[in-house]
């Protein structure tokens, strides 16, 4: 699972602005997630930077639960600092995680039958980890609008 998660983060990494850019046009033109017009093009670009730069050291943790629950709250608290609505949260993180697995899966076409189990594993860490995020984001929203 390692070989590919490897080649993912790699592909992530030097095309990170690329895929942020490309999810930022996306989400300001889905029906979905209109409110996230509210937020300035370039805030819009550097938040979804920040987010695929993070993303790494949460995926390799080997206990990533602390880690992850502060990195998605931190993502809400942005977003509703911006007005944002929870529904249109949770589906721009649904969108981050497309626009980085089909930019991934474009780069990087599986070559064997190894390496095919290796992304579907790779894969299922990470749906793990974004249903844990939006758990969180669920969980700050609600402590947000308490307050």
């Amino acid at each position: 699972m390692r070989v590919f998660a490897d080649k993912m983060f790699n592909i992530l990494e030097k095309h990170r602005e690329e895929i942020a850019r490309q999810w930022c046009d996306a989400v300001r033109k889905n029906p979905r997630t209109l409110s996230f017009n509210n937020i300035p093009e370039e805030e819009c670009f550097k938040r979804a930077v920040f987010f695929y730069k993070n993303l790494e050291p949460i995926y390799f943790s080997g206990k990533p639960y602390t880690e992850l629950q502060n990195y998605f709250a931190g993502y809400a608290e942005a977003a509703y600092g911006f007005n944002i609505p929870l529904h249109e949260a949770l589906y721009g993180v649904i969108m981050m995680r497309r626009h980085m697995w089909l930019y991934t899966e474009f780069q990087a076409p599986f070559l064997n039958a190894m390496e095919h189990h290796q992304a579907v594993e790779t894969i299922n860490k990470t749906i793990r980890i974004f249903d844990h995020g939006l758990y969180a984001i669920t969980k700050k929203y609600g402590e947000l609008q308490k307050r």
